[in-house]
């Protein structure tokens, strides 16, 4: 209950950030809802600072969130935020963790750069880690947040009891879906009109939404359904994280690598990589050599059919998602990216068929491969797959790729850190 009551706390805030933080080209919903006096640019209460890291399987994040405590007692407003980021991920020193915890010292100058240090003692810092952590060994893992928690302890900043640990993978898609239906108004008043988010990491994968209708309430296992009140209303979301189909791991699922911990002097194919190629690949801290199929099909469809093993009869599809909207972040957004399919900066609208389109384009001219990823078809088969195949969702159903709703970060950084300074009392 107490994430749930730190993602209202969330929301309200959020409904009060000021338009002089985050420069923004269109109005947003809330602008000549709230009045201007409630966001004044010169504020001479208290001001607040949190530190959320966020350490994902490819890479480890910073954000310094700076709010500022205009009237005691009262929700703090969200004045800012400073975004850095390194890589590889903590999972790549699955037994190097003193090298790993290093990463996170580096990120912390930051944070010391950021705050002034009159601040610092009151100042909470936390790590959260996602599916990479969850994919290792749990003594591996453990081992990576003990030395990453001795780092904390040697900072100058506040170090609550449970300030490193690996996060629930559902937290992540409800905090999530909360962030893009409040800033996007549909959980304005009582308004039930909203959409579903996916997010493809690099070792998991989520899905939320709010079901519309009974039989899908009645057809979904206990497990993925999730209750939580908020505005006077009560919404019953559908939420699951998926360990281990995530882009990368979907990669080495396709090879067949997935349950191996990498064999010397062997060579994993497939017939989503150019002919010609031979190389090697590290996740997880594993060495993997990898390489086109040299004699034998190559290709979309011979590769579907390798991507379509991954997927197939592994995921609960529910109907309702086929007449959705939803919104589409990390993975999905960086390979339409990396396809011309979408803007960078502004994003875009696809349709699932748009990927499987460009899955085609892309695998069934690999010897002309000049991208940067040789995976790219591999991704952009295993994303159609895991779309349609996976999850159910029809080709028509229609995806909205986005970074940032409003120029805010669509994750769930934020929502964590209005839990945490509401958890230890330093917002009121």
């Amino acid at each position: 209950m107490a994430l749930y009551q730190g993602a209202a706390f969330f929301m309200l805030v959020a409904s009060c950030v000021c338009s002089t933080v985050f420069h923004r080209e269109q109005q947003t919903w809330f602008e000549g809802v709230f009045l201007s006096s409630m966001c004044p640019v010169n504020v001479s209460a208290g001001t607040l600072y949190g530190i959320m890291f966020d350490a994902g399987s490819t890479g480890t994040r910073i954000h310094v969130y700076t709010f500022v405590q205009k009237v005691p007692g009262q929700l703090p407003v969200l004045e800012g935020e400073i975004f850095d980021s390194v890589k590889p991920g903590l999972s790549a020193f699955v037994d190097q963790p003193k090298q790993g915890a290093e990463t996170v010292q580096e990120l912390l100058e930051v944070a010391k750069d950021s705050i002034p240090p009159s601040h610092w003692k009151r100042t909470p810092v936390v790590l959260k880690a996602t599916a990479g952590l969850r994919l290792l060994p749990e003594e591996k893992a453990e081992a990576l947040l003990f030395e990453v928690k001795e780092i904390f302890k040697k900072s100058p900043f506040l170090v609550p009891d449970d300030s490193v640990s690996i996060m629930d993978g559902s937290y992540e898609g409800i905090l999530a879906w909360v962030t893009v239906n409040f800033l996007t108004g549909q959980l304005h008043g009582h308004n039930q009109e909203t959409v579903g988010t996916l997010d493809l990491g690099g070792a998991s994968t989520q899905i939320t939404f709010l079901p519309q209708f009974e039989k899908t309430l009645e057809q979904t296992p206990r497990d993925y359904l999730t209750s939580f009140e908020m505005f006077n209303s009560t919404y019953k979301l559908y939420t699951h994280s998926y360990l281990g189909f995530g882009l990368k791991a979907a990669r080495l699922a396709t090879l067949g690598a997935l349950e191996t911990a990498g064999i010397d002097g062997y060579t994993f194919r497939s017939a989503c990589l150019p002919r010609w190629l031979e190389a090697e690949w590290i996740f997880g801290g594993v060495k993997y050599q990898y390489g086109g199929n040299q004699e034998g099909e190559v290709g979309f469809e011979p590769c579907y059919a390798e991507v379509l093993r991954v997927v197939q009869g592994k995921l609960h599809q529910p109907d309702e998602v086929q007449r959705g909207s939803f919104y589409a972040f990390s993975y999905y957004y960086d390979r339409a990216v990396d396809t011309d399919m979408i803007d960078y900066e502004k994003g875009g609208v696809l349709k699932v068929e748009d990927f499987e389109r460009k899955a085609r384009e892309v695998c069934d001219n690999l010897e002309n491969f000049t991208s940067g990823s040789p995976f790219l078809c591999m991704d952009l088969s295993y994303i159609t797959a895991l779309l349609k195949d996976g999850f159910g969702f029809a080709s028509s159903t229609v995806l909205q790729l986005t970074k940032k709703v409003n120029n805010i970060e669509t994750g769930w950084a934020l929502g964590a850190t209005f839990h945490l300074l509401q958890s230890l009392g330093i917002s009121h």
